[in-house]
């Protein structure tokens, strides 16, 4: 039987009664924020109850969300929350879960697609750092939308946006315009 190494498969999170957690893998105490960026590395775990051996993972990643929701960082429109929350109880109820998964996959595959097209479309022009770094920016932006995630904005990243359109030249606004008017009709001839 091969040693399975760090890293690999699922890990095994012990929740105590005393609300820590407990990674089996690295043998030390964790916290949910070590979870969210588990999380978003893509790193598969599982969370048990430490006393009843009870998958009480579906209700440590709902703890995520609301922590994260909580911090501003509010990616559940009021109006869905709504909705989701009538749908339980009712007879459609059980296709939920299903219809979420779906739709995010479908959301993970189009933005691979858009990061794609945009790649193709600034490849060898005098744009392609500026679309390179506002590619970046959006995937950080929607990367907090998916299960596996990217790392955060860093500062340089985030500064891309001020050295872009608003702070070049006339000739240069319009050459972006139309350089994103052939994006644009790319990504049109994709959707077809």
């Amino acid at each position: 039987m091969k040693k399975q190494q760090p890293g690999e498969g699922v890990v095994t999170i012990k929740k105590y009664a005393n609300r820590r957690l407990y990674n089996t893998e690295t043998s030390s105490y964790i916290t949910l924020e070590h979870l969210a960026a588990m999380t978003r590395a893509g790193r598969d775990f599982k969370v048990v109850d430490a006393k009843t051996d009870e998958d009480i993972t579906h209700g440590v990643l709902t703890q995520i969300i609301m922590d994260e929701e909580s911090r501003g960082q509010t990616m559940l429109p009021v109006s869905f929350l709504r909705q989701l929350i009538s749908m339980y109880g009712d007879s459609m109820g059980a296709m939920v879960p299903g219809y979420l998964e779906a739709s995010m996959n479908s959301f993970r595959r189009n933005q691979d697609q858009f990061k794609s097209a945009v790649e193709g479309a600034f490849a060898g022009s005098p744009f392609a750092d500026i679309a390179k770094r506002n590619l970046e920016m959006f995937e950080a932006a929607a990367s907090a939308f998916t299960p596996a995630a990217g790392a955060p904005v860093s500062p340089a990243t985030s500064g891309a946006a001020a050295s872009g359109p608003e702070t070049a030249g006339g000739d240069d606004v319009a050459a972006l315009k139309a350089e994103l008017s052939r994006l644009q009709e790319k990504i049109d001839r994709l959707g077809k």
